[in-house]
């Protein structure tokens, strides 16, 4: 094997590093925008609070509300992850088995665990600040096709069809009312991860009642 053959299955450090940045700015952003506001906060502030500048900060994001982006990704990654997992044959309760094992190993590892008070932050900004609304809603319209694809490939289709667009319509919709319940009506001291897992998985139970 060529000395110069490179392990695959891991992103490159740079990549790595460039990730962590975005996913700090998130954090620092959603700090700033839950104090502040989102009017209030400048993109100065943004770059000085994750010790960048603000040229740097716009190779990343077009604007300061796009900066809350990567925290709304993890999320997706376990969902579409459950999806790949959840093998033909299986029934509903293996997905939501996939789903939270997914979240518990994200958390785990560190990859959403520490993230999930400003998630949850950044989706009470949503009530209010049409901005990051506009953002949050974005991101379900993102998430929308990924599921769709992952559930074709499960049923042994070359592209969704329609009762697959569905059905990824409504575990996308299952998730985002998910996430705005607990956000909505939990305060932020009592957050717990735990909960909010229960929480999507209700939801996931009820959207299955359709599906089934």
């Amino acid at each position: 094997m060529s000395g110069r053959t490179r392990q695959v299955g891991r992103p490159p450090l740079t990549e790595r590093h460039k990730a962590e940045i975005r996913r700090e700015i998130a954090r620092q952003a959603v700090r700033l925008f839950t104090a502040k506001g989102v009017a209030a906060t400048s993109a100065e502030e943004i770059a000085a609070a994750v010790g960048i500048s603000v040229r740097s900060l716009w190779r990343h994001f077009p604007n300061k509300e796009r900066c809350v982006l990567p925290l709304l990704t993890e999320p997706l990654a376990v969902t579409a992850k459950a999806l790949r997992d959840w093998r033909r044959g299986d029934d509903v309760a293996a997905f939501y088995e996939a789903m939270e094992q997914g979240t518990a190993d994200a958390i785990a590892a560190d990859e959403m665990g520490a993230d999930i008070p400003a998630i949850l932050d950044l989706v009470r900004l949503t009530r209010t600040e049409p901005g990051l609304r506009l953002v949050w809603l974005h991101s379900q319209d993102d998430s929308e096709p990924i599921i769709a694809d992952a559930l074709a490939r499960r049923a042994g289709l070359p592209a969704p069809d329609l009762t697959i667009r569905v059905h990824a319509a409504t575990i996308n919709g299952a998730l985002r009312a998910a996430m705005e319940h607990y956000a909505f009506t939990t305060d932020p001291a009592d957050s717990d991860p735990v909960a909010l897992r229960d929480t999507v998985r209700n939801a996931l139970v009820i959207a299955a009642r359709g599906l089934a």
